[in-house]
């Protein structure tokens, strides 16, 4: 039996192989190139490296930020890929020619055709997507470090063990829509546009939800705002994006309130925007200059909502052990499916 699934799956295995091979060489040279950034920024940002620092930290950044952010986004769609070109086709194919109809003749059970079918097809997948994340992880390391943006939802789906997850769901996935529809081709579309679905909905929607967040109160300085990555929202209002903690700088930060007055009053956007448009001259400097300025002498804070650096591990677990509980129950399904249903 393992023999028949070796050398029905051997040719998107060798490709597999093939794309892991390449995909390692690129890895390391980006990781290599990514360590040599970072010696340069400690170098500049060591001892005595003094208010240099953060120029070197925003070049470091710079530099490296977007290839990192492309080669997360590329990760989070292999699973999605095999899931639709070896987990939808896995047992759609069969269907659609017949052929499943001569093993089932033999002395092979359903369950043991589609178990052996789903473990070793999604173990290749978990170890090709495993290894590409592993790779990842340690190429973006120093650059993790220094950024601290670990929450992000691109960076989080893409770094240790929530990759291994995505595969192992993706396949069990494919494998179900294409026992249903028992067509190959749409069964691989609606894998591919599902599955990508749900890595949108996910981290959005769910993960925000599995565990109650911290709540504190920061007082707005010229130095807040200056650390933070936008000021003002889509429609406009005194709202502050990408805002980090002082104190924990590696927190995912899940919601924060409007800038508020003393009186704990969202602060007139009047006064917002004169301040964002037209600030008094001072010379400041910073990101947003005299405006940060402006800001901070209206005695503002923010309420924000929040989970420390430390449940980053927790919240790896908890996704990872989320989706392989998915996995099992689309596996559950499908052999219910084949065992009354398919003929």
């Amino acid at each position: 039996m393992t023999w028949l699934h070796w050398r029905q799956f051997r040719g998107q295995a060798l490709a597999g192989a093939l794309a892991l091979i390449l995909a390692t060489g690129y890895l390391v040279y980006v990781g290599v190139d990514v360590r040599d950034g970072y010696e340069a920024y400690r170098s500049r940002c060591g001892d005595g490296g003094g208010g240099d620092c953060a120029r070197a930290r925003s070049q470091f950044r710079s530099a490296h930020e977007n290839t990192l952010l492309f080669l997360a986004a590329g990760l989070a769609l292999v699973p999605a890929v095999l899931g639709a070109f070896w987990g939808a086709p896995m047992v759609a194919r069969e269907l659609e020619n017949g052929t499943h109809r001569l093993v089932w003749n033999q002395s092979v059970t359903r369950t043991r055709w589609l178990l052996t079918k789903v473990a070793f097809v999604g173990a290749a997948a978990v170890l090709l997507t495993g290894a590409l994340a592993t790779l990842l992880t340690w190429a973006a390391a120093p650059f993790d470090e220094v950024v601290q943006n670990r929450f992000g939802a691109l960076e989080f789906g893409a770094r240790h063990l929530v990759p291994f997850g995505h595969a192992a769901l993706a396949v069990t996935f494919g494998t179900l829509v294409g026992l249903l529809l028992r067509r190959t081709l749409p069964a691989m579309a609606v894998t591919l546009v599902g599955f990508v679905a749900f890595q949108f909905f996910f981290p959005n929607v769910v993960r925000p939800a599995l565990m109650a967040p911290e709540t504190t109160t920061l007082r707005v300085t010229a130095e807040t705002i200056n650390g933070a990555r936008s000021l003002g929202g889509i429609g406009g209002g005194p709202v502050i994006g990408g805002l980090r903690l002082p104190d924990a700088p590696d927190a995912w930060i899940a919601e924060t309130s409007p800038l508020r007055t003393a009186d704990g009053e969202a602060l007139d956007g009047a006064r917002f925007n004169d301040c964002l448009d037209d600030p008094p001259r001072t010379g400041a400097g910073g990101t947003f200059g005299d405006t940060a300025v402006c800001l901070a002498g209206h005695e503002l804070h923010i309420d924000v909502r929040y989970h420390p650096g430390s449940r980053y591990g927790t919240f790896q677990l908890l996704e990872t052990a989320i989706y392989l509980v998915l996995g099992a129950a689309l596996t559950a399904l499908g052999l219910g499916r084949i065992r009354r249903r398919v003929s």
